[in-house]
């Protein structure tokens, strides 16, 4: 039976083609991948390993010269819709980590992350961007192992330009903007998941990682000089949308019953130091444009 993707999880996928599509056609670029970060090790489960078989590709976080994060030999896939983007991540959540628990039968062992990358080009790329960033407040209210991939077609080519043409040697370099959608694997109580074995493992490295990803909050809140993000490749990739001008919503799903009621509190707990970073403002770029 295919994993469950509960459509509230997405709904900021749904918004962030309702925006695209108000910007001139063919003025933008947008491609989709698709991350796990398994027992700490990251995996890229878009590509094909050498024999052409899916099931995900071994991957690294690097940092680059300009102090951001970046996945080397990501596979990318260009996508059109919001339907093709939905049903490409419907596709891939076959490919995830799972395990089964006394808790849950159909455990999430991975942090899953898609990346909508959107390459804007044209006067309108900067209002665009502005748009994306702030539509995350609107999402607050519309709350509500592995198999066979594909590729999708590539969008055709040679798509005219609507009427006026902007000068082709006045233009605006090409803007690219990010939507990183973050599935993250719960904490788990080993006395209450009754794991061993490879889940017991599998359990270590979760809690690791969340912990790692609650110290690189706990540093940002209080604004320390020096921000953990190499203690995982989960905040090691994250750090770009952590820090700096990015903007960060978080979503918890805690349970009403008494019997969950401390791994509630810890889930509140988290979202609670998460509320507390202080992001600065975003210094609004330049909109000048490039000779060529």
């Amino acid at each position: 039976k295919p994993p469950s993707m509960p459509r509230a999880k997405f709904f900021p996928t749904l918004d962030f083609y309702s925006l695209v599509s108000k910007t001139p056609r063919g003025s933008h670029d947008i491609e989709l991948s698709v991350l796990e970060v398994y027992n700490n090790e990251v995996w890229d489960l878009l590509a094909r390993d050498c024999e052409g078989a899916a099931g995900g590709v071994k991957r690294d976080v690097v940092s680059t010269n300009t102090g951001t994060s970046e996945v080397p030999s990501l596979m990318h896939e260009r996508v059109q819709s919001a339907e093709e983007a939905l049903r490409l991540i419907g596709h891939v959540l076959h490919l995830r980590a799972r395990n089964s628990t006394l808790v849950h039968a159909d455990s999430s062992r991975s942090h899953l992350v898609i990346t909508l990358t959107v390459t804007s080009k044209g006067p309108d790329a900067l209002d665009l961007a502005h748009r994306l960033q702030s539509t995350q407040q609107g999402w607050r209210s519309q709350r509500g192992r592995r198999g066979s991939s594909g590729r999708l077609p590539e969008a055709p080519t040679g798509i005219p330009c609507p009427s006026p043409c902007p000068r082709p040697s006045l233009t605006q370099a090409p803007l690219r903007t990010k939507l990183h959608l973050v599935d993250l694997a719960g904490s788990e109580c080993v006395g209450m998941s009754g794991v061993t074995g490879i889940a017991l493992r599998e359990t270590s490295f979760i809690n690791r990682s969340l912990s790692a990803l609650s110290d690189v909050l706990g540093a940002l809140s209080e604004q320390r000089p020096h921000i953990p993000y190499r203690n995982s490749k989960l905040t090691h990739f994250l750090q770009d949308c952590i820090g700096g001008e990015a903007k960060l919503l978080v979503m918890l799903c805690v349970s009403p019953t008494q019997r969950f009621l401390s791994e509630s509190l810890q889930s509140l707990g988290f979202g609670t130091r998460a509320r507390q970073v202080q992001k600065e403002p975003c210094r609004k770029k330049s909109g000048a444009t490039k000779l060529k």
